[in-house]
């Protein structure tokens, strides 16, 4: 995928939120166990995020899409939020590629070894197979973020 065709998804994963609430086409819900063979092939639309679960909880996440783009490119796409003090994500690996846009808050995203601090505005990039963790840097504060996974099936 070039940049040209990255840029071309990334309307879609700062559209998401404000768009109606029916979509056509979506894989609802959490993403489904099993061989990328099963991922539907995305089309052209809406995919609006599933219902916020209580506010409460110290990891959310609503989830947009999951399916295949043309040339065999997998797309997943969900908004996360992270309650003060909560536990960074453990540690992982993935065929894909991960990109956080910020929303809210102070992260610690930890890419290849390194920690980096993002903020409203920001977007950290994690390349396909090196380590990595993002969690809330404030121990007062919920942060959120989107994040959008473009790879080979898994």
């Amino acid at each position: 995928m070039n940049r040209r065709e990255f840029s071309a998804l990334l309307p879609l994963l700062f559209a998401a939120p404000a768009l109606a609430p029916t979509a056509e086409a979506q894989t609802a819900g959490p993403p489904p166990a099993g061989t990328p063979a099963q991922l539907a092939k995305l089309t052209s639309g809406l995919y609006a995020g599933d219902a916020i679960p209580d506010p409460k909880v110290q990891h959310v996440t609503h989830h947009y899409v999951l399916g295949m783009l043309p040339d065999n490119i997998r797309l997943e796409a969900h908004g996360s939020i992270l309650a003060p003090g909560a536990p960074h994500e453990k540690i992982g690996h993935h065929k894909h590629s991960e990109i956080w846009f910020m929303r809210e808050g102070t992260a610690t995203l930890m890419t290849a070894g390194t920690e980096r601090t993002l903020k409203p505005g920001d977007m950290g990039i994690c390349i396909a197979g090196d380590d990595h963790w993002i969690g809330n840097a404030s121990t007062t504060e919920p942060v959120s973020y989107f994040v959008l996974t473009v790879g080979p099936p898994e």
